[in-house]
């Protein structure tokens, strides 16, 4: 029934669609412009929130207490290893989409779009949960000069409705104000969407105006930074901090490598510049230097943080504190250490961290489109995503798109989870891009390689496969439920539209419209992915299926998970069953 999904599509062919004139971007950026944007895309929310969570632990996990800095150096390590490996794809398919491209001209076009979907997790996903972390931050930032932002215009209504339950008296002192209609309190984050909205039009405007605002940004940030190194050491000197670097793993690896899978979310954006690519001037030069660059010097940043960070409180005092401080480590701990009364260093690197969260924003923000703009010109998404504006030369249709998702999510949904669902996904996509790197040197040995990851095809790929799904291992339960739900999502909307309009498909003679047995499994794909969205996240299936057969506070969510489960696969059967029958398959071109 599924006539060439594995047909890969030839890198001539991908290098000739990008070159056409309807579909060209302008070329204005060089390897300095790269390296900035990457660490625009890297230093941001994981550095300044995440670090909280993964020293001191939470529910979920241990903390890692000052060997967050060996987790720091671990994560690093698994990242450089598929680095290496977007450094040669980037070299040598200079074009707009990333590891969904690398995939189709690897793995072929069912693996493409799963990778192209997943990607949406690690841009347009993990972009939600840094514009609502941009808005707490800023709220901070302007009560520290005293400028109050009421909560009911920066706080999505699940967590306020969440705070009504939980503390009344804090709901009513917060959210008393806001206005109501019809007996309902008006609580959306405004200050989230406003600043998706000022991002998007940025990017519309263009991408030389685009890199330029980023560079600025990143300045301040590392100023910031640098700035919060040198308070800690004034606050308390080294010394003290040997002091407080003891017990070094307080949880043991256990600890400090869940601690590495949380701060993964911190290295998330070295690929993204990746998705630039045909706007780089050289990119078979730029590309592999920014990429590698931003790395390396993120790392070293992390790593002084952490240790700063962890030297200037001890960890059972982290502990106690970031319990309810989770959402600001850095400005708690100057806090912590600074004398009373004085509040402006804490105010500095608030400031820092809105500037971090607005460079994040901008770069992940200019990614999400150009992986539209690369599957609409593959015909796998409706053909109106591959318009450029006529002036600005930017996917202007797809970046307006992304901006009012993003936005539109961000003002109405709680950040709760969204950090382990975009590490989940960007981990798929980065075990994805190291196999395909194995591939196609066997595949096409003869290809020039600008940049070639070194000591053969096997070493280093492999080691980036690997250990991405180690640090996948250690995320919770929940991230992987919903992650297989968004894949089997994905797969609906492939079978009903993309799969009748792919590019490849027409050359092959697919069908131009979607049959009715295909039609049937994509419904049932719907099925089951909304059964895995409905299901208790925190279960593994054995207690699912306990909690689905036993009276409990989950049963009804586990049975009707677990029913709606159970109707899409037999619809995904039935439908695959009848176009056999029908002998719709044929003979695949490919083979």
């Amino acid at each position: 029934m599924l006539r060439g999904i594995f047909r890969t599509k030839n890198l001539d062919d991908i290098l000739a669609v990008a070159g056409g004139p309807q579909f060209a971007l302008k070329r204005t950026l060089g390897a300095f412009n790269i390296t900035l944007l990457g660490i625009g895309a890297i230093i941001g929310a994981g550095i300044f929130a995440t670090v909280g969570t993964a020293a001191a632990g939470d529910a979920s996990r241990p903390g890692a207490g000052p060997s967050l800095m060996l987790s720091f150096v671990i994560t690093a390590i698994v990242c450089g290893f598929t680095a290496l490996c977007y450094a040669e794809f980037a070299s040598m398919v200079p074009i707009s989409g990333s590891a969904y491209t690398y995939s189709y001209a690897t793995l072929g076009e069912l693996v493409a779009w799963i990778i192209g979907w997943d990607l949406i997790i690690e841009y347009a996903v993990g972009n939600v949960a840094v514009a609502i972390s941009w808005a707490n931050y800023f709220r901070t930032l302007m009560d520290g000069v005293g400028i109050h932002i009421p909560a009911w215009l920066g706080t999505d209504y699940r967590t306020a409705a969440k705070l009504a339950e939980t503390n009344p008296a804090a709901y009513a002192e917060q959210f008393g104000s806001a206005p109501h209609i019809f007996g309902h309190a008006i609580i959306f984050n405004l200050l989230a969407f406003g600043i998706v909205a000022l991002i998007t039009i940025v990017l519309v405007w263009g991408i030389k105006e685009s890199a330029e605002f980023n560079a600025g940004m990143v300045m301040v940030k590392i100023i910031v930074l640098l700035f919060f190194i040198g308070m800690a050491l004034y606050y308390v000197s080294p010394s003290k901090m040997m002091v407080n670097y003891h017990p070094f793993q307080p949880t043991g690896w256990h600890g400090t490598l869940a601690a590495a899978a949380v701060v993964f979310f911190a290295y998330i954006g070295f690929d993204a510049v990746s998705t630039v690519a045909e706007e780089c001037k050289n990119p078979a030069r730029d590309l592999p230097i920014g990429i590698i660059a931003s790395l390396g010097i993120c790392t070293i940043f992390y790593v002084v943080v952490a240790a700063v960070f962890t030297g200037i409180i001890p960890y059972n005092e982290l502990v106690q504190k970031l319990s309810n401080e989770q959402a600001e480590p850095l400005t708690m701990a100057l806090s912590h250490v600074a004398p009373q009364g004085v509040t402006w260093p804490s105010t500095i690197v608030a400031f820092g961290s809105v500037v971090a969260h607005t460079a994040v924003l901008l770069v992940f923000q200019l990614g999400q489109p150009r992986i539209f703009f690369s599957m609409a010109r593959d015909g796998l998404l409706p053909s109106v995503f591959a318009s450029v504006h006529p002036r600005f030369k930017t996917p202007h249709v797809t970046t307006i798109i992304t901006g009012v998702l993003v936005g539109g999510f961000a003002a109405f949904m709680s950040i709760d989870e969204m950090v382990d669902l975009t590490n989940i996904g960007t981990l798929f996509a980065f075990i994805l891009v190291c196999i395909g790197i194995i591939i196609l040197r066997y595949k096409d040995p003869t290809r020039h390689r600008p940049f070639r990851v070194p000591l053969g095809p096997w070493i280093f790929p492999m080691l980036g496969a690997v250990s991405c799904f180690f640090l996948m291992y250690y995320l919770p339960p929940a991230s992987w439920w919903r992650f297989v739900g968004w894949l089997v999502l994905g797969l609906s909307i492939y079978t009903s539209f993309g799969y009748t309009h792919s590019a490849i498909g027409m050359k092959i003679g697919r069908p131009s419209r979607a049959p009715f047995p295909l039609k049937l499994a994509s419904l049932g794909f719907l099925s089951t992915a909304i059964g895995l969205f409905t299901i208790p996240h925190d279960a593994g299936p054995r207690t699912l299926l306990r909690e689905a057969m036993t009276a409990g506070e989950d049963h009804n969510r586990a049975l009707i998970g677990l029913a709606l489960i159970a109707v899409g696969l037999l619809l995904g059967i039935a439908g695959s069953v009848m176009g056999t029958s029908q002998n719709m398959s044929g003979a695949d071109d490919a083979s």
